[in-house]
Order: structure tokens, then sequence, then C-alpha cells
């Protein structure tokens, strides 16, 4: 039998009666540390503390399945069936999901020998993973990403690829088609002296039509959090001043999209010996930055303080989730790691009260739970030790 967590349904969150997007049910079968673990949950945000490496993270991790890509980790997708699994099936996460027009069911696996998954939406396959997107919005905040105004540009284009999935559910298949014809683009002029100039130019508009719908979707958003600047919280955290930085997004500044698309087949087919060259593209939204001050200092954000980055990193992610609340009815799911660790006790009250007005789920681990303690019974208080589950009493 399956080893189950359950915690009581009493239904006692802020803003209730008010549309949610909330895990019901969570279902393992051997994920990461997990052979077997179901979990019934209501709508309220979930509490999970415990030693270290007792198996917290690998829960949220379960739960960023439930979207598109790689999940909050991005490990290769065979790592993560459990080490002591038998037989050739891989891992599995199914989940009972609460939103705005009535439960769901959502189901992913490893599928055998392939190296990818498979989504399955009530019961029915999906064509692909983009149709989680329109399903189970979700950003998180990972101790990782503590690094993230003063890491690679990747990083920070894959953070803001994250709060537009929630607005554009189709930015996922964008990506992955930019992306595929870029890296067929890059090994054509790699490998092949005389490439095919009838399936460049193939490659090319794809990369041109799906990177300038990227970049406009991407240059949306940024416009749309500097210009909501009622949703920027004040006090213990900063008003962030966004912008992205991209020739892409650029020229979408002063030009309709079709000439921009135009503009964009037209250089990377006149960049085809630089990029040759060069081994890669060397123009495109995966160049792209996303350029985040800190509005009272005016300054960087790399260059503010370790607290500082956190709290602006924190007040990102619940604009965004207000902005998304505003137009889809329900605010994201919202994964948050060891979130409370390196915040001082007002933040920690700010951020939990502010979850608690949106009426997010929001998944949180910590190693001490007398962080959580200000949330009471308005939340779900889990312990997990050496992969079991078990209830807690609000402190």
């Amino acid at each position: 039998m399956p080893e189950q967590a359950a915690a009581a349904s009493s239904g006692r969150t802020s803003g209730a009666g008010a549309a949610r997007i909330a895990v019901t049910r969570l279902t393992l079968t051997e994920f990461r540390c997990y052979g077997q673990l179901r979990i019934e949950l209501d709508p309220r945000p979930v509490v999970l503390t415990g030693p270290n490496g007792a198996g917290k993270t690998n829960l949220l991790e379960a739960v960023s399945f439930l979207s598109p890509g790689r999940g909050l980790r991005r490990a290769p997708l065979p790592e993560v069936t459990r080490r002591q699994a038998t037989g050739t099936a891989g891992w599995a996460v199914a989940a009972r999901l609460l939103t705005p027009t009535g439960e769901i069911a959502l189901g992913t696996r490893l599928e055998p020998g392939e190296g990818r998954r498979a989504v399955q939406i009530d019961g029915r396959p999906a064509q692909s993973q983009t149709a989680l997107g329109a399903r189970a919005p979700m950003v998180w905040l990972t101790p990782q990403m503590d690094r993230l105004f003063g890491d690679a540009a990747s990083q920070r284009r894959r953070f803001l690829d994250r709060l537009v999935f929630g607005f554009h559910p189709d930015h996922a298949g964008q990506l992955g088609a930019y992306e595929r014809a870029m890296r067929e683009r890059n090994r054509l002029l790699k490998d092949s002296p005389r490439p095919d100039p009838a399936w460049l130019a193939a490659l090319e508009d794809t990369m041109a039509t799906a990177g300038t719908a990227v970049a406009a979707a991407r240059r949306e958003l940024v416009a749309r959090l500097r210009g909501a600047e009622s949703l920027m919280i004040e006090g213990p955290f900063p008003r962030a001043e966004l912008a992205i930085d991209g020739r892409i997004e650029a020229w979408l500044g002063d030009r309709p999209a079709v000439d921009a698309e135009e503009a964009f087949r037209n250089l990377l087919c006149d960049n085809r010996r630089i990029d040759a060259a060069a081994g890669a593209a060397t123009e495109g939204p995966h160049r792209s930055d996303l350029s985040v001050h800190h509005r009272t200092k005016a300054m960087p954000a790399a260059q503010c303080s370790t607290g500082e980055q956190k709290a602006l990193l924190i007040g990102i992610i619940l604009a965004n989730a207000r902005l998304l609340a505003g137009e889809r009815g329900a605010p994201p799911l919202l994964l948050l790691d060891e979130v409370a660790a390196h915040l001082d006790e007002a933040r920690r009250a700010a951020l939990y009260e502010e979850i608690l007005a949106l009426g997010a789920q929001a998944w949180m681990t910590g190693t001490d739970p007398a962080l959580f303690a200000p949330l009471g019974d308005r939340a779900h208080h889990l312990g997990v030790d050496d992969a079991r589950v078990t209830a807690r009493l609000a402190d």
C-alpha cells in the first residue's frame, strides 16, 4: 500500500470563495527517494519541514513536473527515477488539480527507453507538455536562484520564461520550436561544407517566426510588470525596475512584429558565415537578457546586498502572481524552496500575508518549523523525514 500523508481540509484560507489553482492530491511513483507516496490536501499553502536530505525539495520538484519543461532542478529525466526502482518503469507523478473551472487530473511519467516524458490530462494523452502550461501555471524560487541577478543571462531568461508561461501557455512550444531549429541550423553550418540553402532557409524561417513570438511575449510581460507599479510591493519587498535587452525586442519597440520577423530572417541569412565560424547563432532571443534595478536606490540588482536581491526577486514573483490572478482569475502555484531561511522576521511575515491575501497555494520548505509558525492553521504543516511524510500540528 502506498505511504500516505493526509491533512485535514478545514478550508480556512484567506480570500475564501476566490478561484484557486491548487494541488489537492499528489501521487508519486519511483520518484527520487519516494517509492510510493500519496498526499491529500486542500487549497491552503503547504509547509514542508524536516532535516536536510529528507526529501522536501523532491516534493517541490514533483509538483514542478506538472508544468512544461524539466522541472525546477532541470535534471536529466532518467536521473529522476528512484535508484532502488526495479524493472524498466521510470518515475511517474499524478495530481488532482483544483482550477477555476473545476478539478482535473494531471499525470506525467518517464517513457521507458525514451528519455522523455509523456503527459496525460483527465486520462487522455496530451500532444505535448505545452498543454500543462494552460492548466497549472507555476513559478518557483530555489536557493540557487539567490544568485540570479549576478549569474549568467541564460538563468534570467529561464526565470522570465517561467513567468511568461502563465500568460502565454504556447510560449513553451515557441521556445521549443526556436531552439530545435537553431540546433539543427548550427549543426548544418558546422558539419556541412555546403549546406542546402533551401533547408537553411526553412530553418531560419522557423527561427524568425518562433523567435519573434518569444521576444514579443517576453517584452509584453516585462512591460506589464513595469507598468503595474501598484502590484510591486512597498516596504519589505522593494520595487524592481525591469527591462528586456535584446536586438529583436528592440526592433519590436519601433516596428510591427511582421517587420521585425522579416528583419530577423534576413539577419540570420546574412550571418551564416559568421555563425558557422562561431559554431552558434550569434543573434536572436537566446541572447537576450532581463535587466533588473532596485528602483528606490537606482542601483543594478547585482550590486545590491544578498538580502535585497532576494527581496527584489520575491517582489517580482508576487507582482507577477497578482497580475496573473487578475487576468486568469487565480494566482499560480508558488514553489518556494528554503524561502524563509534568509529572510528576517518582518519579511517572513510580509511574505506569508501576501501569499494568504493572494489565495495562492505556495509550497514552502525549511528545516525549522518555528519559521512558519505565523501561518498557524492557515497552512498545511507536513513533516518530512527519510522520505516519510506525516501531518504536523501547527505551532
